[in-house]
């Protein structure tokens, strides 16, 4: 792989990380429900979900996935449906919310959640795994040893995705800031755990 090469890996894929998917959605939602530090959270969840897809992909489930209609499905509604009850949780939560003290800090079982959210929603798009399939192939040399380009590939796309997300992020917590009355923050909730169900939708029409 050239220089040249990956710069062209690095421009293609962060145009395709700042299109709204299912990633983009979930970190919205932690953000503006739950704040930035729930997000960052998320965010590395979803880094750590990106890895097991990347490598999934490397050694061939992406084939797999294609092969099978059922494997893919499967995996597909798992999606859809956890997105789908974290909005509908969520929306829940900003409903029963009551007029206390607004406190920006995040405990550690939110953390947890907010990690795990970001994991789940990474893994389980089966669309990604494919993708990746088809993807990495334009970037890496057959003529060169596949697993260095890999490993390079797999780091420069978490650092892409890092960045991105984290700019949707802040701007979703800029937001939150500015609203700090009980109606406010149930309207955050409301918008947070709307953006999830946006983002299960869009799973759930994606072929």
């Amino acid at each position: 792989m050239t220089f040249e090469t990956w710069l062209a890996y690095v421009a293609a894929y962060a145009v395709l990380s700042l299109i709204p998917g299912p990633s983009v959605f979930m970190v919205i939602g932690q953000s503006l429900s739950r704040g930035l530090g729930a997000a960052m959270f998320c965010i590395l969840g979803d880094m750590l979900g990106g890895v097991i897809v990347m490598t999934a992909s490397y050694v061939g489930l992406g084939l797999i996935l294609a092969a099978s209609s059922n494997a893919f499905l499967l995996l597909k509604w798992a999606g859809v449906a956890y997105m789908a009850w974290l909005g509908v949780t969520q929306i829940v939560s900003a409903k029963r919310l009551s007029d206390v003290a607004v406190t920006h800090k995040t405990t550690g079982a939110q953390q947890a959640a907010s990690f795990r959210a970001g994991f789940l929603t990474g893994v389980l798009n089966p669309k990604a795994i494919l993708f990746y399939v088809v993807f990495l192939a334009q970037f890496m040399n057959p003529d060169l040893p596949m697993t260095p380009q890999f490993l390079i590939l797999l780091i420069t796309s978490g650092v892409v995705v890092f960045f991105v997300l984290m700019a949707y992020a802040l701007v979703a917590a800029q937001a939150r800031r500015q609203m700090r009355s009980l109606r406010a923050r149930r309207a955050m909730g409301y918008a947070g755990g709307s953006f999830l169900l946006g983002g299960s939708m869009l799973m759930a029409t994606d072929r």
